[in-house]
């Protein structure tokens, strides 16, 4: 294990980092722009690096800044939790080249994958279903539009190098299409200095469902089952819960043991996810993978009593996972639900400020992930996430009732602050949410309610319509290819002071 681990995040990632480290006894470096020097993580840390203004562009997005703090400070890995540096491979390699252990995949696969037109390539060479759509990405509107009419609107266009719930256009007939095609284009250029694209068909009624899986430097794997993230607002998670509810046990297993594959066949080691959506017909469409621990991380853990955290940094450190399938035993509901600093009746506007008042909720199986307290400033700069609020039921009618009990608690006001614990609350209580029968558009619904005459959208065509269409060359990206065979990727610079999102 090593001595001391640098973390190169801030808010409540970077304090779970710590405090995982703490618990394994591993010294900490927490690395922060000026707008954090009073926060949390920078209280506890063992030592702490300023390692740039408020501007996260010249702080936590600034590689050359947080490699040399390491190197001051002697730290041997480097933790980067999710969003801002996590899944960039350009810094992942920077960190190799400078004797520092990057917590997460080897940077051939991370490039891989972040490329989302490359991953579909590499999945579907997998065995893993894809969406109705073109693997390739598509250089005209032309193309986009053949795409489309093979697959049948409404479809999406979306960014190869896209990420955060940005770089996506929902398109719902011919006429729209090649303004769209060209709208997304130029937006994923400007966020992601990449504009290549690609078309799937839309599927507007499908859960999000995603895998946790762990896997090592020595090619063995684990899953830890399943977390339904169908409520989302803008692709972005608002509830989250494990296991996925309201599907068969044949489907979730099919999940899971898809999910590892897919993992293993492209070398990838430590803490990622494996992304789906599921349809109607509980049809599974493999949509990511994401390279990082993930912000509902917590459900997972409190339905295994698996620290992810934990094995991360065992896994980086070169132990072979210390579980074995067979260990993993599902026990239980848990959900989370995401306090965010924002207005939802302006449409989720960020409502940053000081906390004259927090307080927490608490009561068994109640786990609260937060960085806030009583006279903390919620800076404008950053993600509004506030705090995690993650509940454990024996089942998942007293898992519900609990996290409403919870959200109920949690005090937090101060001049121009909102929350969005009112809009969850009213999430708790939907008929469709509570039956487990809501999808991606349940937010959509609740906030813009269908007019009674609406004419509903078609049924998609039979999986895989038009994913046989040409795939590029396929690297060969395993941990022990040659790196330079693999698909270059080129640097993506976050965008905007939300660019630590997660995906």
């Amino acid at each position: 294990m090593f001595d001391k681990v640098l973390i190169a995040n801030r808010g409540e990632i970077a304090l779970r980092v710590l405090r995982a480290c703490r618990e394994l006894g591993v010294r900490t470096v927490v690395v922060h722009s000026s707008a954090d020097a009073d926060s949390l993580p920078v209280r506890l840390a063992d030592e702490t690096v300023q390692i740039g203004p408020a501007s996260s562009r010249q702080s936590y997005l600034n590689a050359a800044a947080i490699v040399e703090a390491a190197r001051q400070t002697g730290a041997q890995a480097v933790h980067p939790g999710y969003g801002f540096l996590s899944e960039d491979a350009d810094f992942a390699e920077i960190c190799a080249e400078n004797g520092l252990t990057f917590v997460g995949p080897p940077p051939q696969v991370m490039a891989a994958l972040g490329d989302k037109s490359t991953a579909r390539a590499l999945m579907s060479r997998a065995g893993l279903p894809l969406p109705p759509g073109s693997v390739r990405t598509l250089p005209t509107a032309a193309d986009a539009l053949d795409v489309a009419a093979e697959v049948g609107y409404p479809v999406i266009v979306k960014a190869a190098a896209g990420g955060g719930g940005r770089g996506m256009t929902v398109v719902r007939s011919a006429a729209e299409l090649p303004r769209a095609y060209a709208r997304t284009r130029a937006a994923a250029q400007v966020a992601f200095g990449d504009d290549r694209v690609y078309v799937e068909r839309y599927l507007a009624d499908a859960r999000h469902v995603e895998v946790q899986v762990l896997c090592d430097n020595h090619g063995n794997g684990i899953h830890l089952g399943t977390r339904d993230c169908s409520v989302q607002r803008r692709h972005q998670k608002l509830i989250e819960e494990a296991p996925a509810p309201a599907l068969r046990p044949a489907t979730l297993d099919t999940l899971a043991e898809t999910a590892l594959r897919g993992a293993l066949s492209v070398g990838f080691t430590g803490a990622g996810t494996v992304e789906f959506l599921v349809d109607e017909a509980e049809r599974c469409h493999f949509l990511e993978i994401n390279c990082r621990i993930q912000v509902e991380h917590p459900v997972t853990e409190l339905v295994t009593g698996i620290d992810l955290v934990h094995e991360q940094l065992h896994v980086a450190a070169g132990t072979p996972l210390r579980l074995r399938q067979e260990d993993v035993q599902l026990r239980g509901v848990a959900v989370e639900c995401r306090v965010n600093v924002e207005d939802p009746d302006r449409d989720f506007a960020p409502a940053p400020g000081r906390l004259d008042r927090f307080r927490p909720p608490g009561g068994p199986f109640t786990r609260v992930d937060t960085h806030g307290h009583v006279g903390y400033l919620v800076s404008p700069h950053y993600d509004s996430l506030l705090a995690k609020v993650a509940v454990w039921a024996p089942d998942r009618d007293g898992a519900l009732d609990r996290l409403d009990r919870a959200l109920g608690e949690f005090e937090v006001a101060g001049p121009g602050v909102r929350t969005t614990i009112p809009f969850a609350r009213r999430v708790l209580r939907d008929a469709a949410f509570r039956a487990g029968r809501h999808t991606t558009a349940l937010v959509e619904r609740l906030l813009h309610p269908p007019a009674a005459d609406a004419v509903p959208v078609a049924a998609p065509p039979p999986n895989g319509a038009a994913a046989d269409r040409a795939a590029p060359a396929v690297p060969d990206i395993r941990a022990d290819a040659d790196p330079a065979g693999r698909t270059p990727v080129t640097a993506v610079p976050a965008a905007g002071p939300n660019a630590w999102r997660n995906r």
